[in-house]
């Protein structure tokens, strides 16, 4: 995916729930378990990026999370977006940076349809146990906000 500006871009990733786990992935250039996402295109607004990104990388189809009060609507060139529930920005390298919009989503099935043209070395649905677990090195940041998807969505 092409970047919009040489110097920082908007990115999308979604913390996606089934039952009580939360689907994590290996990145393929950063060696480190993250969420599903990537660049938000020109053409596109946040929440549509993060459905198209998930349906790219991991096959799924979810139904992003929203607070009850919040209902979407969209009329005459007007659309009321879905919020992320984190944002942060963060260096990529020296030069460019990543504008990240974090949202939860839920769906109805754990069975994953990884695209050949998608990168991951591994993608593992968590329990909030095993998110603690040292074997997989898992972020402090990532840890919190996949804990914080579960606490939200599983009933």
């Amino acid at each position: 995916m092409a970047h919009i500006h040489e110097k920082i871009d908007f990115t999308a990733e979604v913390f996606i729930v089934y039952q009580d786990k939360v689907l994590l992935r290996i990145h393929d250039k950063y060696k480190k378990w993250l969420s599903v996402g990537g660049h938000i295109e020109l053409y596109e607004d946040p929440n549509q990026a993060a459905v198209r990104e998930v349906r790219e990388e991991v096959g799924l189809e979810v139904k992003l999370y929203h607070h009850p009060s919040h209902q979407p609507v969209e009329h005459d060139g007007y659309k009321e977006l879905i919020p992320p529930e984190f944002m942060n920005i963060h260096r990529i390298n020296d030069t460019h940076q990543h504008i990240s919009l974090v949202y939860f989503a839920t769906t109805n099935t754990d069975q994953l349809i990884l695209s050949e043209d998608e990168k991951s070395d591994g993608c593992k649905w968590f329990t909030e146990e095993e998110l603690d677990h040292p074997q997989y090195g898992i972020s402090e940041t990532i840890k919190k906000y996949a804990k914080t998807a579960l606490e939200k969505l599983v009933k």
